[in-house]
């Protein structure tokens, strides 16, 4: 994860956030605000704060988690694919993207109150 962050030219957006989990420690781009869900240390105990901050993160994160998983639901994404035409694999990400973005627009809302990503605003 950290390897193939450190080698692509990201580009944030200026005052971004980016939630990470334990694969990108290390990782800490310039003009980034990075959470990253704290440890616990040995022979320790996490204190209030820090169960408190690991989860909001946690409640974040589990919502992109269910979108990577939307995604995945088409399986030329998750398989291997075996095409070496340049900018293929991106296409089908955003193709798979596209579709998890429609079938979702017609879901109903399940929850009225506020988002868990109001609490980072």
């Amino acid at each position: 994860d950290k390897k193939i962050a450190d080698t692509e030219a990201i580009q944030y957006p200026p005052a971004a956030t980016l939630g990470q989990d334990i694969g990108f420690q290390g990782y800490a781009p310039v003009g980034v605000l990075t959470l990253q869900p704290k440890k616990k240390p040995k022979g320790k105990d996490l204190g209030v704060a820090d169960l408190f901050f690991n989860r909001l993160i946690s409640g974040v994160r589990i919502r992109v988690e269910h979108v990577i998983a939307g995604v995945k639901r088409c399986r030329i994404v998750k398989d291997v694919l075996r095409n070496t035409k340049d900018g293929f694999s991106d296409l089908v990400m955003r193709v798979a993207c596209a579709l998890h973005n429609w079938r979702v627009s017609f879901r109903r809302p399940r929850f009225s109150h506020q988002s868990p990503t109001d609490y980072f605003r």
